[in-house]
């Protein structure tokens, strides 16, 4: 059984209104010339050269100009972060400052230190109370960003094809969208098998409104549920079947998505908002947006949302004292805001104000009058730790045609099973 805190978790989204890196880290040394610096190692878990990569290394060199004894290496994201994370968790060997990918609380918080007596803790944003406190009101974790996510979009190719993205609050209505933007020649979905959290991330996009709160209860509970999968897979079956993914799904990098998100090659796609500024980069005058993900099981249409960027410190690390002066460093207010303006989400503490840019108008036509419902992160709530590599394989299997709905289906359920046993 789940623990009743993780309840507290599921319940409280109801209220509310996401590899290896390089993890061989540098702690405790730096390089040529840094003679007795103290170096913090921080594992960002963010990609190479992305808007929000950048804006923490601006933000960390910002900080080395001010503390000259210290030299924080930020280390890029590679191809298996959680896999590696949980190897150096084994081991006791943990980097000074790591991103908690949404599991600051639920995998991490025994190797992080709460944060709840920091200068800063009172401007938590309240929005996070119940996916990132514990019972006694503890948290772990700084989280730069609240995470917001629904479907990007490309609003030129939306209006050429005569599409309001307000309008598709339905599965059918989007069905009928996806069928428009083919006809005008444009992909209508992009999605990645080779930057492979693309496709991870189509299934907890779609897994949330696959299922209703009894049936996620269940699973939650450790009782595998098979009709939302297989809803799920069925409808991820029927638009690959109808051409709506694009044909370089095996291939795509996520700047390739990026850049045909801006250029209006593609219409649509599956991810966080901070894709939308890489696309700006690439294409700073393409017309972007977000909208709710309609339900397939016929609920009503929701938005994504929790824990974003968030970084924790090492309770036993060498370097405590640097790392939570570092994290002290990012709370400022002016620091917080530049980097959640970069990313593209709400600040994840109160009082920041954040330039969303091209997807204000989204924000507030969603968001921020709290009337479409916000669901957390499908494999963090509902499955047990270590799905997410079955959600990446299983719907890379049907968008490629490698894997049968059938198929998909009872690998979930084997799988399902035993790391369930395995908790």
């Amino acid at each position: 059984m789940r623990s009743p805190r993780r309840r507290a978790v599921l319940a409280g989204f109801a209220g509310l209104a996401a590899a290896a890196v390089a993890l061989s880290g540098c702690s405790g040394s730096g390089g040529p010339g840094d003679g007795d610096k103290v170096a913090l190692e921080v594992q960002s878990a963010m990609a190479e050269g992305t808007p929000r990569f950048d804006a923490l290394g601006k933000l960390a060199k910002a900080y080395e100009d001010d503390n000259p004894d210290v030299k924080v290496d930020v280390v890029a994201m590679g191809s298996d972060y959680e896999g590696d994370m949980k190897v150096r968790m084994g081991s006791g060997d943990l980097p000074d400052i790591w991103a908690t990918h949404g599991w600051s609380l639920l995998r991490y918080s025994e190797f992080l230190e709460p944060l709840d007596d920091q200068p800063w803790a009172d401007t938590l944003n309240p929005v996070l109370d119940s996916t990132m406190k514990n019972d006694d009101g503890e948290f772990f974790a700084l989280p730069l960003t609240t995470d917001v996510a629904g479907i990007l979009y490309n609003r030129t190719v939306l209006e050429d094809a005569g599409i309001d993205p307000a309008s598709l609050g339905t599965i059918e209505a989007f069905d009928e969208a996806l069928a428009k933007v083919k006809e005008t020649g444009v992909v209508p979905i992009s999605s990645s098998g080779k930057d492979d959290w693309f496709a991870g991330n189509v299934a907890d996009w779609l897994g949330s409104g696959s299922y209703d709160g009894k049936e996620s209860e269940q699973l939650a509970d450790g009782e595998f549920v098979d009709s939302g999968f297989e809803a799920m897979f069925s409808k991820l079956e029927e638009w690959t079947k109808a051409g709506y993914f694009n044909p370089d799904f095996s291939s795509a990098t996520s700047d390739d998505i990026a850049t045909a998100l801006g250029q209006g090659k593609t219409a649509f796609v599956m991810i966080q908002n901070s894709l939308a500024l890489s696309a700006k980069q690439f294409v700073p005058d393409a017309q972007l947006g977000f909208m709710p993900v309609p339900a397939i099981n016929g609920d009503p249409e929701y938005l994504i949302g929790g824990e974003g960027v968030a970084l924790g410190a090492w309770r036993d690390g060498e370097h405590k004292e640097q790392a939570l002066d570092f994290l002290a460093f990012l709370a400022e207010t002016e620091n917080i805001g530049a980097f959640a303006s970069d990313d593209g989400n709400p600040a994840g503490l109160t009082g920041v104000d954040v330039d969303l840019g091209d997807l204000s108008d989204s924000y507030e036509q969603f968001f921020t009058p709290g009337e479409v419902r916000m669901v957390p992160y499908f494999d963090r709530a509902y499955l047990p730790n270590g799905m997410w590599n079955t959600l990446i394989s299983t719907t890379g299997g049907i968008i490629t045609g490698q894997t049968t709905v059938d198929s998909a289906v009872k690998q979930t359920e084997a799988e399902f099973g035993t790391l369930y046993g395995q908790q």
